[in-house]
């Protein structure tokens, strides 16, 4: 039987165009990918070809071809090929106020261990991990996400489609995610979001973390290095797309960024959109 073409052996990145809360890509990489890092968002993939191997929650995961990934919001996780040959997969990050929106003012599903044989985790992920240059319709989206959101749901302790309400102040959580977003190039002090929400601190930050899965701070940060991609992508140097997102310097992105993303801002633009020619 004849073997396979080899992979291509130089690593690559590619993405889609950022859509309504939501970022896909498809990448492959030979050995080590990214550091530890976490992000505001859930990660859901899938494992193309090779052995996607990642530490997560005190253990280590290892994805084969067809195998589903779902990392919660804020949870430390690197990536490396699990053997010689490296791996390929795409991956789509979903904002968590979307899963949000369809369950309305419920705590994050979280779901153990990172990789999921769950058939209708599986078929959500599916609909959601279509090529990066594919076409996938408003509609198409909001059904995939009702999906995943509702399996995530049934699969983490849900009954049907419903669970119940978190113990929590939804509207103030909400309220600060739009104000951060609105402010996210500059410093937010804490007792303006306090005035913005009606909410004292530390009630708005237990508050945030369950119905976000994040730290109000993170998400603004977040929104920075969102700014920063872009601002990198149209031509920036990494100083100007530094000032111009918000963060003090290019020392300070650059930490948040690593801490992010798992790998360095520069490293980031030499993979970025480097796949080969089919």
């Amino acid at each position: 039987m004849p073997r396979p073409p080899a992979l291509p052996r130089s690593d690559w990145v590619l993405r889609s165009p950022p859509s309504a809360s939501m970022e896909r890509i498809e990448a492959w990489f030979q050995g080590n990918a990214y550091a530890m890092h976490r992000h505001d968002t859930y990660a859901i993939g899938r494992t193309l070809a090779g052995v996607q191997s990642f530490h997560y929650r005190r253990g280590r995961r290892d994805s084969l071809a067809g195998s589903t990934l779902v990392l919660h919001p804020d949870e430390a996780h690197d990536g490396q090929a699990g053997t010689d040959e490296g791996f390929r997969y795409r991956m789509v990050y979903v904002e968590p106020a979307l899963i949000q929106d369809i369950l309305g003012g419920s705590a994050l599903p979280f779901l153990e261990g990172g990789i999921t044989n769950d058939p209708a985790i599986s078929a959500a992920a599916e609909a959601l991990l279509q090529g990066v240059h594919d076409v996938v319709e408003p509609l198409e989206q909001g059904d995939a996400l009702a999906q995943l959101a509702h399996a995530l749901a049934a699969a983490t302790g849900g009954v049907g489609t419903r669970r119940a309400k978190a113990k929590g102040d939804y509207q103030a959580a909400r309220r600060a995610r739009d104000y951060l977003q609105a402010h996210a190039n500059r410093v937010v002090a804490l007792d303006e979001l306090e005035a913005a929400t009606g909410r004292d601190r530390w009630s708005l930050s237990h508050d945030f973390r369950m119905f976000y899965g994040t730290s109000p701070y993170r998400y603004l940060t977040m929104r920075r290095l969102d700014a920063l991609r872009r601002l990198l992508l149209a031509g920036l140097s990494l100083a100007d797309a530094a000032q111009d997102a918000g963060f003090a310097d290019q020392s300070h992105m650059t930490r948040h960024f690593l801490k992010t993303f798992g790998i360095t801002p520069g490293r980031w633009l030499q993979v970025i959109g480097h796949a080969p020619r089919r």
